[in-house]
């Protein structure tokens, strides 16, 4: 069997460690691993493929990154993509295809599979949002860094009685801010499932200050609605999502905060650093897990599905569930956060 490999959407900490999970049982067992470039770019154009031998997953499951490349290249807005998808396959004598990816790259891979494309999919999105699931890859590692950033920025706060806004990644959803924001001891956090005003940050303040703390830690999704924050135009991409990066809310809000409150404010953006380096054990223990489950799901033919965590292991679910809707926090964990604030 020939076997055929992408990734797509943002990369993130653990892609390596599945890609690896795929790869050294499908060579184990005879089969043929094929690796398509740059995600669904890959397969759309000329299509971009390479044979991926054993030794080229070597050594790989510490290192972030994407041994395969990434883009956000969408075929349903391609003209004639599910044609050209087809026909790339074919060329490449590819019997199945593995997507990991998130809600994205896994919608592709659902509207494949509905057509008939024999297609698996592996979970993987920082943002932990995607249905059914309670891990994606890359999740647990931007965790640790936003928790390592708070532990760092609490310090230096202190020691000049600062405010310090520190802004995280999160579209549509709060999980890493608020799992992060939780372990490093946020001072306040503003997601988008639970979206504060400007007036509850200031008057946040004025009770920390009023209590004789004369610091504070505030982490906010980028994502985040705050009303009295004014938005920014920007740019969206193929799947028409807006470019986070340069609407700028943490920015936005510590000015604000300065001129409201006189209090030296400052914005700390960790950006794109929450989806590099080596990931954490966590992640390249479940990256290996659902990995190896979309080989398993291959080899019985189990088309249209992906390997999702629930209650400790490794179960099966439909694609199309999975990118149904999006997990996000609950109130109970969120109050939970708030009881620290």
């Amino acid at each position: 069997m020939r076997i055929g490999i992408l990734t797509g959407g943002g990369d993130a900490p653990g892609l390596n460690a599945a890609i690896r999970a795929v790869v050294r049982p499908a060579l184990a067992s005879g089969d043929t691993v094929i690796g398509i470039r740059n995600g669904w770019a890959g397969l759309t154009g000329s299509g971009d493929f390479f044979e991926i031998e054993r030794r080229a997953v070597s050594g790989i499951i510490q290192l972030g990154g994407t041994m395969l490349g990434s883009s956000r290249v969408n075929p349903r807005k391609v003209e004639g993509g599910l044609e050209l998808v087809r026909s790339n396959l074919e060329s490449a004598s590819i019997d199945a295809l593995v997507a990991i990816g998130g809600d994205d790259t896994l919608g592709v891979a659902a509207w494949l599979g509905e057509a008939g494309v024999p297609v698996v999919g592996v979970p993987k999105t920082m943002d932990n949002d995607l249905s059914v699931t309670e891990y994606c890859i890359g999740f647990d590692s931007a965790v640790h860094i936003v928790t390592e950033a708070l532990d760092r920025l609490h310090t230096t706060a202190a020691s000049h009685h600062r405010v310090m806004v520190v802004e995280v990644m999160g579209r549509d959803t709060g999980w890493v801010a608020v799992e992060g924001g939780l372990a490093g001891g946020a001072d306040f956090i503003a997601i988008p499932e639970f979206p504060a005003t400007l007036e509850a940050v200031m008057q946040h303040l004025e009770r920390r200050r009023s209590g004789g703390r004369d610091f504070s830690i505030i982490v906010v999704a980028e994502g985040v609605d705050l009303a009295g924050v004014a938005e920014t135009p920007v740019r969206t991409d193929a799947f028409g999502h807006a470019q986070l990066s340069r609407r700028g809310v943490g920015e936005r809000l510590a000015d604000l905060i300065e001129q409201e409150t006189g209090n030296e404010t400052r914005a700390t953006v960790l950006g794109h650093t929450q989806r590099g380096g080596s990931p954490t054990a966590f992640d390249r223990i479940w990256a290996t897990r659902v990995g190896a489950y979309a080989y398993d799901l291959i080899r019985r033919q189990e088309w249209g599905r992906m390997g999702v965590v629930r209650c400790g292991t490794v179960e099966t679910a439909a694609i199309s569930d999975v990118v149904a809707e999006q997990r996000r926090v609950p109130r109970e964990l969120y109050d939970l956060a708030a009881t620290f604030f």
